[in-house]
């Protein structure tokens, strides 16, 4: 039986949309970088022993069992490209970040909620540079939704340079097979889309997929030995870009926990606190992508091409009264009734002499001039979400609710609020000079929290208190001494205030003179005596708006009891 701490089971390369080919070389490369060995069983040596660090290629998921003390999952793996083999990995811990149709979610038997299959798709990846030279001289973007009189599809410009794409079509089975989009049928449709007839098309992959909106029952299962992330733990329509967001957002969240279990930092139990920070964003991001999806149809249907429509036409005809056809004929009625539809899109109906026609392009105008169309992009709810409970103490008087989704896009206001992201602000660190990010302090590779305090008496006793109780749960404390950018000549004491400590690090905010820039304790909306103590995923577990009332040795040590529980 082959033994490690943690087994991460991941999905193999997909093109269902944006990007995930350079993704996946570049986060690989990023990890040979780092030390990890890329394993492939498919070689004349077989398969190698699994030991930390570690990628496995061409491995597949059988079956998942639990005891009290590990988990075992076996796994076939490629020989001589067939998955015939088997060997059994132990682990003390498994994640199942392995994509939306995850195997590591079906085997412990995990549900899904929500709203299912919203649409059905099929995924054309192809690369023509004579597509990507032509959209770059007349038409550059990134997202192009394209209705005409021939076909429907949404094209996605991964690389217009060179000329990477993928292509999303409607997908109606079983009248269509996924064995019908051969490559020279891709061709076909790439040419109706576009409206050229490419001559450098190479079809690089056809998947279909089932757009659903759905959010794991459970994050974390089996007395926290399996936990799902990304995919795994929630579904969404791609509108808006929360499906990597949230995906990228639930391991920053994992991992430093993860790491504090590992090294003996915190209780296993701080692994519950993941489910409870990250399921309540998921569910809320699930209901944004919704409705944004939504939004999006409403340009097809102030077209005349409302997909509720053309659903219901496709349920009629397989459960309907089409259902006694053949289901070659039920393909030609199909076929038929789609292409009078896109009839609606002819010049000679879609113009502003034809009432209708007329009325339409009206609707459409309002729609974009409201901005109720799809949005791209989320500040507020990319970068300004809070997490209520879990890993943090929370304010006496801080809100609890979060403000339902509107589907509109909402300005980012920067929070220290406990749960919060800690805000952005460009500071120069005094010992060197350069200028970096407040996101900067925060360690990226190493299980430590940031507190960060103005240079007052009181502040930096606090500061001891928190670099000794920290050595008492084992774990590291840096501290940021901030200084005003209002204090032209800086004589930091901060050497004899905090040694023999010297995990500090002395910065003064950078204001513009030109603009009227808040300084770092009014973004924040603290007095310059209060603290504030970042987690290592840089959201903000504890502050103190102005000082600390009583022993701050057994505030901290309730603050990081709390945090590491």
């Amino acid at each position: 039986m082959e033994k490690i701490h943690i087994l991460y089971f991941t999905e193999g390369y997909n093109s269902r949309i944006g990007g995930p080919y350079a993704t996946s070389r570049l986060l690989l490369k990023q990890l040979q970088n780092l030390g990890f060995q890329v394993c492939s069983p498919d070689s004349s040596e077989g398969p190698c022993i699994v030991r930390e660090k570690q990628i496995l290629m061409g491995h597949e998921c059988v079956s998942i069992g639990v005891t009290d003390d590990a988990v075992t999952m076996t796994a076939s793996y490629l020989k001589e490209g067939k998955h015939i083999e088997r060997r059994n990995i132990c682990s003390n811990i498994l994640v199942g970040a392995d994509g939306a149709g995850s195997t590591v979610r079906r085997l412990v038997g995990i549900e899904m909620k929500g709203e299912k299959d919203l649409q059905k798709l099929v995924s054309i990846h192809f690369f023509s540079r004579e597509l990507g030279e032509y959209l770059l001289t007349e038409r550059p973007g990134m997202l192009y939704f394209i209705f005409n009189t021939e076909a429907i599809g949404v094209l996605v410009a991964h690389d217009l340079k060179q000329g990477e794409f993928i292509l999303q079509v409607p997908f109606y089975p079983p009248q269509q097979n996924i064995e019908d989009f051969c490559p020279k049928m891709c061709e076909e449709i790439i040419f109706d889309l576009v409206g050229l007839n490419l001559c450098d098309v190479d079809v690089q992959d056809v998947k279909p997929w089932i757009m659903h909106a759905e959010v794991a029952e459970k994050f974390i299962f089996c007395e926290g030995r399996v936990l799902l992330a990304g995919d795994a733990a929630h579904r969404f329509p791609p509108a808006g870009g929360f499906g990597m967001n949230t995906g990228i957002q639930d391991v920053h969240n994992l991992a430093w926990k993860l790491a504090a279990v590992l090294q003996d930092i915190a209780s296993p139990s701080i692994l519950n606190t993941y489910e409870m920070e990250r399921k309540p964003i998921a569910l809320l991001n699930t209901a944004l992508s919704v409705k944004n999806f939504k939004a999006a149809m409403e340009i097809p249907a102030a077209l005349g091409l409302d997909p509720k429509i053309a659903n219901s036409v496709h349920q009629a005809v397989n459960h309907g009264i089409g259902s006694v056809l053949s289901s070659s004929l039920q393909r030609t009625v199909l076929d038929g009734i789609f292409k009078i539809g896109r009839l609606q899109l002819s010049d000679t109906l879609l113009n502003d002499k034809n009432p209708v026609g007329s009325s339409r392009l009206a609707k459409l105008s309002h729609i974009f001039d409201e901005g109720k169309s799809l949005q791209l992009q989320f500040p507020a709810e990319d970068l300004g979400f809070r997490y209520s409970e879990g890993a943090l103490l929370p304010d006496n008087n801080q809100p609890g609710g979060r403000e339902e989704p509107t589907g509109r896009r909402r300005r980012y206001i920067p929070s220290a609020d406990p749960g919060s992201k800690l805000p952005h602000m460009n500071v120069r660190a005094l010992a060197s000079m350069e200028v970096i990010s407040t996101l900067d302090l925060v360690s990226g590779d190493k299980v430590e929290f940031l507190l960060i305090i103005a240079p007052l008496p009181e502040s930096y006793r606090l500061a001891r208190a928190a670099l000794m109780v920290a050595e008492e749960f084992k774990t590291s404390v840096r501290v940021c001494i901030l200084w005003s950018a209002d204090i032209t000549r800086i004589e930091s004491s901060s050497k004899e205030e905090l040694t023999p400590w010297e995990n500090y690090i002395d910065v003064q905010e950078i204001r513009q003179p030109s603009t009227s820039t808040a300084s770092w304790w009014d973004v924040c909306q603290m007095t310059d005596k209060g603290a504030i103590l970042v987690r290592p995923d840089e959201h903000v577990g504890w502050r103190v708006k102005s000082g600390v009332s009583g022993d701050p040795n057994t505030e901290l040590r309730r603050v990081f009891t709390t945090l590491l529980k």
